[in-house]
């Protein structure tokens, strides 16, 4: 755990799964309350083990394969990406994908352009499309510092945006949750729908990486 003094800065782990911020440390212990009331719901057999896991299974079952896949439709069609530009809950609903959020804002990066999603209020996050959120983006550090110092931020992640590069970060809330659009990579015609879904990482679409 980061000593006192290096509180608010960012520890990468393997391709940035994890990042790890002073202010998570009671992330364990809730951690512990959430299981011990599950043994405990189990054990009074008003809840089996399956159930549990089903229930899990439906949390977690959102995940980048369907952000994936609305990028790739984005970016094979044009006509789509501007209806997805236009009204993100309602395209995205057009391919099948059940948003569970009031609105879905899709906003677009550019070469001039790049965008950076957070929630300085909470967590929220389009977790229908993604799942959970990764730890350091409900962190305290991350909404504080994505608003008040969003370059340095993105350095940490090894993301270094030119000078004249504008940057717009994006504050998600109870209404609306964004979702970044990357840019397609310079070879799209030679692509299939399979390889460009491959390039789509979570941290592209909240806008931490390019």
């Amino acid at each position: 755990m980061p000593s006192s003094n290096h509180r608010d800065n960012f520890s990468h782990e393997k391709n940035h799964e994890a990042l790890v911020v002073e202010d998570d440390a009671g992330n364990l212990e809730g951690q512990i309350i959430i299981d011990a009331l599950q043994d405990v719901l189990v054990a009074h057999g008003l809840l089996t083990a399956p159930e549990v896991l089903k229930e899990i299974e439906k949390l977690e079952s959102p995940g980048i394969h369907l952000g994936a896949k609305i990028v790739a439709r984005a970016w094979s069609d044009p006509d789509y990406k501007a209806k997805l530009l236009e009204n993100g809950k309602q395209a995205i609903g057009y391919i099948g994908i059940t948003v569970g959020e009031a609105q879905i804002i899709v906003v677009e990066n550019t070469p001039k352009k790049h965008n950076l999603i957070t929630c300085t209020l909470c967590s929220c996050y389009p977790r229908s499309i993604l799942g959970q959120p990764p730890s350091w983006y409900i962190s305290k550090a991350y909404r504080a510092r994505a608003v008040r110092e969003p370059r340095k931020v993105l350095t940490e992640f090894g993301t270094v945006l030119p000078d004249d590069m504008e940057l717009i970060v994006h504050d998600s809330n109870a209404d609306m949750r964004y979702l970044v659009l990357p840019e397609p990579p310079k070879n799209l015609a030679d692509m299939n729908e399979v390889e460009m879904e491959s390039l789509v990482t979570r941290d592209r679409l909240i806008g931490v990486t390019r």
